[in-house]
């Protein structure tokens, strides 16, 4: 499957973080999610295994208690129905991989 970024709509989450969804099946799914400087990634838990790079910008993530601030380049693991979210540092972007795919984000 080819999915062309220009192609895809940003969805509005509120609060200053808005998310495009990417390619996915029924097995994996990318995401794109966009931060305002100082908007915030509520802390939640899901049955997904989750994978963030962090693209651009500056987070400091909380994931199952343990705090860090990361920055371009660096990578998270969340495990399944761990508690995590995050706050925008500096404004940025996340790439997030989720398997299986998350049908909660799909319309």
């Amino acid at each position: 499957m080819f999915v062309f970024n220009k192609d895809v709509e940003f969805e509005d989450l509120g609060g200053g973080v808005k998310r495009k969804v990417l390619a996915h099946d029924g097995k994996m799914m990318g995401v794109e999610v966009h931060f305002e400087k100082d908007s915030i990634g509520a802390m939640h838990h899901h049955p997904h295994e989750q994978l963030t790079y962090v693209l651009s910008g500056q987070f400091r993530f909380t994931i199952d208690g343990e705090t860090h601030d990361v920055s371009a380049g660096d990578t998270l693991y969340k495990s399944p129905n761990v508690e995590h979210g995050c706050i925008c540092l500096e404004e940025g972007v996340l790439l997030d991989t989720f398997t299986p795919m998350r049908d909660d984000f799909l319309k």
